[in-house]
């Protein structure tokens, strides 16, 4: 999270800041490599998830808890499990931007914004989706808080500048900035967490700028957090291995995204997300999981990105790719609604009847998130890179278990695109590419493997029928 920057910059910002923050960090002596250690293991639940972000202010007219709630059919229909909630907080309302203000400038941890209901709202939300076997997490802003929390009553709480004034982190000029050296800080923040996973049965936290709080203090928290109710999830807004030895279960796949953006967008070569993929496992403990999105509250929308079937071609690319995939609210519609900053602190409700122009974005949806949910291979499998004929435009990658493999051809650009892929058992692989009314070329008849053909910004799925 990042409060005030324009929607791409803010983005961009993101991804630099967390690049520099590694390359600073390689240098400094006594540096802990994790690349030799093994990610801490996580429940099936967590790694077979479909996470989908929901910004209560914007996902229903109603803009609250239950306009949440009566949607849930909906969003179980869709085929997403893990359901995350952008902050629930009251909102501080000194130095706040723009009408409403950021919901990531907390006042009171312990409050819920009246905007989006009562406690016994949140409270039915959280039951009526776990009654429809789903789970449900919080977003949690402990890096910093409003300028009138509640907690300036504790001002040593906070970093100071050498005049002893507080500070803001970066820029974000509507936030002040905590300091974790404070053990009763620290003490006070994981009461906090532990409160919201008794008072509503949560599943877990999303952890705003994870990154930025002290490793040490998340393996703290995330060790007390399970003796209140074990098997939940920690995902870590961070490109920051350590953090996903102990503390998390996964965290932002950042270099993933930038990369998304510069091929899909920028012109850069196909080969630039093969190339990001490898550098993310050669520094990351192994086994580690990711989150991957081509979407969210941070970035201007994927559909205002990428166009239409561009937004499509890239969200192939995340919901066959390993770890585990996001949603943002109205990516099922083709809603182009902004919520990133300046958007971020007003109310612009998710424009739903927008679907009834683009039905392909549901159908597109439902399909490839049924299609993940009902073979492991795409969930949990091996991920293997594939030459082809022309790579500087063309993605063509494996995803194989034991029992299955899986064949994704994907083009990053708006040319067609007519060559060959490198496959030995080519004629073992037979298309599965459903539901042809979301991309036109599906539909026409396709030469065998190792021959291949994809319309701009086309992709096609194929799967292993011999066992071998």
């Amino acid at each position: 999270m990042l409060t005030g920057k324009p929607a791409r910059t803010r983005g961009l910002f993101i991804v630099v800041l967390l690049l520099l923050g590694s390359v600073l960090s390689a240098q400094q002596p006594g540096r802990r490599d994790v690349s030799g250690e093994t990610a801490r293991s996580s429940v099936s639940w967590v790694t077979d998830s479909v996470i989908y972000e929901i910004y209560p202010r914007s996902f229903s007219a109603r803009g609250n808890f239950d306009g949440v709630t009566e949607r849930l059919d909906e969003l179980k229909e869709l085929g997403v499990t893990l359901l995350w909630l952008m902050p629930i907080h009251p909102i501080s309302r000194e130095k706040k931007k723009g009408s409403i203000g950021s919901p990531y400038a907390v006042r009171d941890y312990y409050g819920i914004n009246p905007d989006y209901g009562t406690r016994n709202d949140l409270r039915r939300l959280v039951d009526e989706t776990h009654k429809r076997g789903m789970r449900i997490i919080i977003d949690i802003v402990i890096n910093h808080t409003g300028w009138d929390s509640v907690l300036m009553k504790e001002p040593e709480f906070y970093q100071r500048d050498a005049s002893g004034r507080i500070v803001s982190p970066h820029d974000w000029t509507d936030v002040a900035a905590l300091d974790y050296r404070n053990q009763k800080l620290r003490a006070y923040m994981i009461e906090m967490l532990k409160y919201w996973l008794r008072e509503l049965d949560l599943d877990g936290f999303r952890c705003d700028v994870a990154g930025e709080v002290p490793t040490d203090f998340w393996e703290s928290a995330r060790a007390e957090l399970e003796k209140v109710k074990p098997n939940i999830v920690m995902l870590a807004e961070a490109d920051k291995p350590e953090l996903l030895v102990h503390a998390f279960d996964l965290d932002y796949a950042w270099p993933f995204h930038a990369a998304i953006n510069d091929v899909f967008a920028g012109g850069s070569p196909a080969t630039t997300l093969r190339k990001t993929w490898e550098r993310e496992r050669a520094d990351y403990p192994r086994r580690a999981i990711h989150m991957r999105f081509w979407d969210n509250h941070d970035e201007e929308r994927a559909i205002a990105r990428f166009g239409k079937r561009g937004a499509l071609a890239a969200s192939a690319l995340v919901l066959t790719m390993d770890g585990v995939p996001l949603l943002y609210n109205g990516a099922e519609a083709g809603d182009a609604t902004e919520s990133g900053a300046p958007a971020l602190f007003e109310r612009l409700p998710v424009f739903w009847k927008i679907a009834e122009r683009r039905p392909e974005f549901r159908r597109f949806y439902q399909a490839m998130i049924a299609l993940r949910r009902e073979h492991a291979a795409l969930r949990q499998g091996e991920t293997t890179w594939l030459a082809n004929s022309e790579e500087t435009r063309i993605l063509t990658y494996i995803r194989r278990t034991a029992e299955e493999e899986f064949l994704v051809a994907i083009n990053a650009s708006n040319r067609p695109f007519a060559g060959s892929v490198d496959l030995q058992n080519a004629s073992s692989f037979d298309e599965v590419t459903s539901n042809a009314a979301w991309t036109e070329g599906s539909a026409r008849q396709q030469a065998r493997l190792p021959a291949l053909s994809l319309d701009s910004w086309g992709f096609r799925i194929y799967r292993l029928t011999v066992h071998r």
